[in-house]
């Protein structure tokens, strides 16, 4: 067994090395956003084989995958146009989403070991750049399992791993990237998107609501439905900022979404931030029993990448009584996983239904206590 003790400037030589070892079958201990995670190549029967035997799982209990982009969960699973949009909305984030799996390329295919009964497969894109970085190289799914014994504590530190384990366990593994004490996350939220009925399987850090939908035929309409929208979530902003991150293409209404939100608030001289990234407001009337709020209308669609934000201090706003809407907030996932936990969030996807008509999908996304 190798040990990497990780740090900014040898991050490259521990995802070589690692790539390395799942090519040839090894199990590698690495971390994620959530726990210690136990790598193996997903497509490698014995590789698999090799981890459950670590892990003493159960035979019939289903593990997940890490995966590089949303694209790669529509080709390994069955995936329709409301789902797409929910994975596309949530994701990446802390979520474990089971989906029915669809066999591919021979290559490819995952481990039937890692599937559940009903031959479903859990699948992790997560926000957290070592990973994502992993899986985009390794160019296959890898599995997405915590390092901890079945039945055990899932473990934050390499110390906490090795008092759990034995000498024999210890045998099994190639490789431990020790990136130190990760924080206390909890394990993923767990998400069935098998059947219309969405579930919601284990609770981690954000938790998941079922979406709404809406039907625009006009501007007019759509400004009704940011206020109708925002009427249903304002009274909680005393508890909680909200953030409303508004996504979709060009035209679709972004803008005017954003507008319906300033009438609600009585801020009727809303104008596109698209050069200066956001402007700030004085709310006018008083919706919910804070005195003083501001809402905060961004639009990062001229954003190249997050370095550009460095310096656009957005989590200032993020106290009570305080609105934030983001139009092209997918542009930074790093941002966007800032605001969400520390505020309740809404995903509004909005997308063409012809040529005056709009589909608005709204989920929340919130910080689970």
């Amino acid at each position: 067994m190798r040990l990497i003790k990780l740090n900014k400037q040898n991050a490259k030589k521990a995802i070589s090395q690692t790539i390395n070892v799942l090519k040839n079958g090894g199990l590698v201990v690495f971390p994620s956003d959530t726990v210690y995670g136990l790598l193996a190549d997903a497509t490698n029967e014995e590789a698999v084989k090799k981890l459950t035997k670590f892990k003493q799982r159960p035979a019939g209990k289903p593990i997940s995958v890490f995966v590089p982009n949303v694209r790669t969960i529509e080709l390994l699973c069955n995936v329709n146009k409301p789902k797409l949009n929910i994975l596309y909305n949530i994701l990446p984030g802390p979520f474990t989403i089971v989906l029915d799996y669809k066999k591919g390329k021979k290559s490819n295919n995952i481990s039937s070991l890692l599937l559940s009964e009903n031959k479903t497969l859990g699948v992790r894109y997560p926000d957290f750049e070592l990973i994502q970085l992993l899986v985009s190289k390794f160019k296959k799914p890898i599995t997405a399992t915590s390092a901890n014994l079945s039945g055990e504590k899932p473990v934050y530190s390499i110390e906490s791993l090795f008092k759990q384990i034995s000498i024999k366990k210890k045998d099994l593994l190639d490789l431990v990237v020790d990136a130190g004490k990760l924080p206390y996350n909890k394990p993923s939220t767990v998400i069935d998107l098998t059947s219309d009925r969405i579930r919601q399987l284990r609770k981690g850090d954000l938790i998941f609501s079922d979406s709404q939908s809406y039907i625009s035929k006009s501007p007019d309409e759509t400004k009704k439905i940011a206020k109708r929208i925002l009427k249903d979530h304002i009274k909680r902003i005393n508890i909680k900022p909200l953030v409303l991150i508004l996504k979709g293409p060009l035209g679709a209404g972004k803008t005017i979404f954003a507008k319906g939100l300033g009438e609600y608030l009585g801020i009727n001289n809303i104008i596109s931030p698209s050069f200066v990234i956001y402007y700030e407001y004085e709310i006018i009337t008083q919706k919910s029993k804070v005195k003083s709020q501001k809402f905060i209308h961004g639009d990062l669609y001229n954003v190249q990448d997050d370095k550009e934000l460095a310096n656009v201090d957005l989590e200032r706003y993020l106290i009570p009584g305080n609105i934030i809407c983001i139009e092209w907030g997918e542009k930074s996932s790093q941002l966007v996983s800032k605001l969400t936990s520390k505020a309740k969030v809404l995903y509004i996807d909005i997308s063409y239904l012809g040529r005056k008509k709009r589909g608005l999908v709204v989920n929340s996304v919130g910080k689970n206590k």
